[in-house]
């Protein structure tokens, strides 16, 4: 199926009210390009510790819509363009050009397929549910996940730093607690590992259905794991929800920048004796987490690295 693209010029000033008005017209799936910087805590909930460097904000945006082929577009942009000359009386909406191109229709939801394809970590087969279990890997310990909106397939380092942290702490009938579990991933292979009970915890709601998802077909019973929404640092009622001195592991595999304000309070979801795993750190920021975890109480169990991302393990006192 082919659709009309249309490209619409404005300013960073007028992006929000454009794109609002192109929905009271039914123009749905607005994309926004701009060069607005990003604020703090959209960097927090980014799975990344350096940004790109990017053009200095010129006030300039771009909204990008689609249109079928079937529809009368030149009534649809008459529209458009009425609403714009109408809006200039109190906003600056800029040039307000319309670039027209014609595009496919794209398979978002299956096109990523061809990209992922069953890998290992050690011994550990990773496989997605279109792949078939070779042979000679039938003895292996499988794990089935496909990568969807939420965060985690195992692919990335900061994953397998903390996949290896788990597999050699777990304890039989461990509690684990993830912070910002995404897909799941670490969760169900601690209970692969031997753990009993799983907590997670994400902003992203999508981390729920990805995790009940990849629970169910690597046949994780509902009773074994709890997937909770919000910001266990300062949200007192996911910290009441999720538990105090309750855990035996915390896993956290998340931005440097978090793991900061993240240990002091994470503390007190930790049994005494009970072992800290933290990745997504680049190197830049190992210094600042280890202080961080020292800081907190806990003694630094051993730092491991992997490509340029490291993990820092650590150990709350007995006492």
């Amino acid at each position: 199926m082919k659709w009309n693209q249309f490209r619409l010029k404005t300013t960073t000033e007028a992006e929000d009210i454009v794109s609002s008005m192109l929905s009271d017209l039914g123009i749905e799936g607005v994309q926004i390009e701009d060069r607005i910087p990003l604020t703090q805590q959209d960097k927090e909930q980014m799975f990344v510790d350096i940004l790109p460097d990017m053009p200095e904000d010129d006030g300039t945006a771009y909204l990008t819509f689609y249109l079928d082929t079937d529809v009368d577009t030149e009534e649809i942009l008459s529209q458009v363009r009425e609403e714009l000359k109408d809006m200039s009386a109190y906003v600056d909406v800029g040039e307000c050009t319309i670039e027209e191109s014609e595009t496919e229709d794209v398979d978002w939801v299956n096109n990523w397929k061809q990209y992922f394809h069953q890998f290992y970590i050690d011994d550990i087969l990773v496989i997605p549910s279109w792949e078939d279990v070779k042979a000679e890997d039938s003895g292996k310990m499988v794990i089935h996940i496909d990568p969807g909106t939420a965060f985690g397939t195992g692919m990335h380092e900061t994953t397998q730093l903390c996949i290896r942290a788990l597999r050699k702490y777990t304890k039989e009938d461990a509690l684990i607690l993830d912070v910002g579990c995404g897909s799941g991933i670490l969760g169900m292979l601690a209970i692969k590992f031997g753990a009993k009970y799983s907590v997670g915890t994400d902003l992203d709601p999508c981390a729920i259905d990805a995790a009940h998802e990849n629970m169910e077909v690597n046949g994780i019973r509902k009773d074994q794991y709890e997937v909770m929404i919000g910001n266990i640092i300062d949200d007192k009622e996911v910290q009441d929800r999720a538990g105090y001195e309750k855990y035996d592991i915390v896993a956290a595999n998340i931005l440097a920048d978090v793991l900061v304000p993240l240990t002091p309070v994470i503390v007190h979801q930790m049994k005494p004796g009970a072992v800290y795993i933290t990745s997504g750190i680049i190197e830049d920021k190992e210094t600042v987490v280890v202080e961080a975890v020292k800081a907190a109480g806990l003694e630094v169990l051993e730092v491991n690295h992997q490509g340029e991302w490291v993990s820092v393990v650590a150990r709350k006192s007995e006492e």
